[in-house]
């Protein structure tokens, strides 16, 4: 550091001179004048010999016209040089065809390098155009294997619930049939064993519905002929599990007949009787009076809730039409 504080003026002193050296180099040295000067030689005495002494011309010997022609066509001739003859119009012609050639070169790279660059920007564009149809192929193919797994699972979904189907159609008709081998075994006790009044023979059961068992009501009356749910009032009903939350009264049809009306229902998971079709097995009234007022009755009739029931629960309700 110190040794070129000490010389920092003879550092920038040569700076400066080799920049003036630079400079005047770029400017007059690297180019040629035009127009160029003309061709210059010297002029040399071909003499007679290729050796000679002396610096006087020697006087030119007499020579017969035969050796002086010899010696004529032994040297040949010294041709001079062609002037060039350059005059203004020339020198600007020449001006113009360089400024001209100078002109075709850069349109030239001009148009290469265009084309260059269209054909750089035509290849992006093909790229893109590439990437964009193999996106657009695997997202097609993504949504294709989507739609096929969600069209697998509704099939199996569907599968599944008509093998439930199935196997609930089957538990009913089980239960129908178990049904009537009891209502069979029942009639034929009855038929053996008494009909369910005090005649002095056993009877295993009493009631309606061709059940086994002795039809009746915790809050009925021993011994009326009136059976099921409803405290005595002619109403009973035979649903599996599920208990009576509201049984209307059928409205009386004002004939003078009584009897028996069995309705079959359909109740769902909420307690609502969804179907009722009188004039089931048992039935002993088939007047079209006393079916409707069981239907209706039968159809404003609610039972508990279950969620662990069948989606439609069938059972029967049966209304006994008395005269009073």
């Amino acid at each position: 550091m110190r040794y070129f504080q000490k010389h920092k003026e003879g550092f920038i002193l040569t700076i400066v001179v080799h920049l003036i050296l630079l400079f005047l180099l770029f400017r007059f040295g690297f180019f040629t004048p035009l127009p160029l000067p003309e061709e210059k030689g010297v002029l040399i005495d071909f003499g007679t010999s290729s050796q000679g002494m002396g610096r006087v011309e020697p006087a030119p010997q007499r020579t017969t016209p035969v050796e002086q022609q010899a010696v004529q066509e032994q040297v040949p001739a010294p041709v001079a040089p062609p002037v060039p003859s350059q005059t203004p119009a020339s020198q600007n012609k020449v001006k113009e065809e360089l400024m001209t050639q100078d002109f075709e070169k850069t349109a030239a790279l001009d148009a290469k390098k265009k084309e260059e660059e269209r054909q750089k920007a035509e290849l992006e564009k093909q790229q893109k155009k590439q990437e964009e149809e193999i996106r657009q192929k695997r997202i097609a193919e993504e949504r294709r294997r989507r739609d096929s797994l969600q069209r697998i699972e509704e099939a199996r979904l569907a599968e599944a619930r008509r093998l439930a189907e199935i196997r609930r159609q089957d538990s009913l008709k089980r239960a129908e049939e178990q049904a009537k081998v009891a209502q069979i075994d029942s009639r034929a006790k009855n038929a053996f064993g008494g009909s369910g009044q005090n005649t002095g023979a056993t009877s295993s059961g009493q009631g309606t519905t061709y059940q086994p068992g002795n039809q009746g009501s915790p809050t009925g009356t021993p011994g009326t002929n009136r059976y099921g749910e409803g405290g005595g009032e002619g109403i009973s009903f035979n649903l599996t599990g599920r208990s009576a939350v509201s049984l209307p009264k059928p409205a009386y049809p004002g004939e003078n007949e009584e009897g028996y009306v069995v309705v079959e229902v359909s109740v769902d998971k909420f307690g609502k009787v969804t179907k009722a079709t009188p004039g089931a097995k048992g039935s002993t009234l088939m007047n079209t009076a006393f079916l409707r007022a069981a239907e209706q009755a039968a159809l404003r009739t609610r039972f508990n809730e279950n969620p662990e029931a069948p989606a439609f629960q069938t059972g029967t309700i049966t209304y006994r039409f008395v005269l009073d």
